[in-house]
């Protein structure tokens, strides 16, 4: 059993809470492609019932990026906060991001493995350094004015055309 299992054979039909430390060993189990590394506190609420338990997940820290333009390494703050409902049922499955099925006899949940990618998922596309936000702010207005700008006006029509036109009445 790892240190991100949560054994649920032996919890009681109530809610339990569960805080987990999330470092350098996480991110070398769970894998390093896309995070390296990052330093998270993650708290897991189960709230386990007769069919279901649901797990609330709060996750906060920062993960060590590093930026896409200048490749500096910088922190990049996260608060994210899940909810993952477990459905006893015949066999694993999963259902949607949301709804897994796990067999009655599952007496572990590994919880390890979902922080991982609700962390990796909150991840911005584009990994800009905080002090190339502001610019990156002001690019993104200036290319909405460039796409009106290059619009052409149709109300206008030339003068020669109307002079055309009367002679044609």
């Amino acid at each position: 059993m790892s240190n991100f299992s949560v054994n649920i054979l032996g919890l009681s039909k109530k809610e339990h809470s569960f805080d987990f430390q999330l470092g350098e060993t996480f991110f070398a189990k769970y894998g390093k492609e896309v995070v390296s590394a990052g330093q998270f506190d993650a708290k897991v609420i189960l709230n386990k019932r007769e069919t279901l338990i649901e797990a609330d997940f709060n996750i906060q820290g920062k993960a060590h990026l590093i930026c896409d333009r200048s490749l500096d390494p910088f922190d990049h703050p996260m608060e994210i906060s899940k909810k993952v409902i477990f459905k006893y049922g015949e066999v694993a499955e999963e259902i949607s991001d949301e709804i897994i099925i796990i067999p009655h006899d599952q007496d572990v949940l590994d919880v390890g493995q979902l922080m991982y990618e609700f962390i990796v998922l909150d991840i911005p596309i584009k990994k800009i350094h905080p002090r190339f936000e502001e610019d990156e702010d002001e690019n993104e207005e200036e290319e909405g004015k460039l796409i009106y700008q290059t619009e052409k006006d149709e109300t206008a029509v030339d003068p020669r055309w109307e002079v055309l036109k009367k002679l044609k009445q």
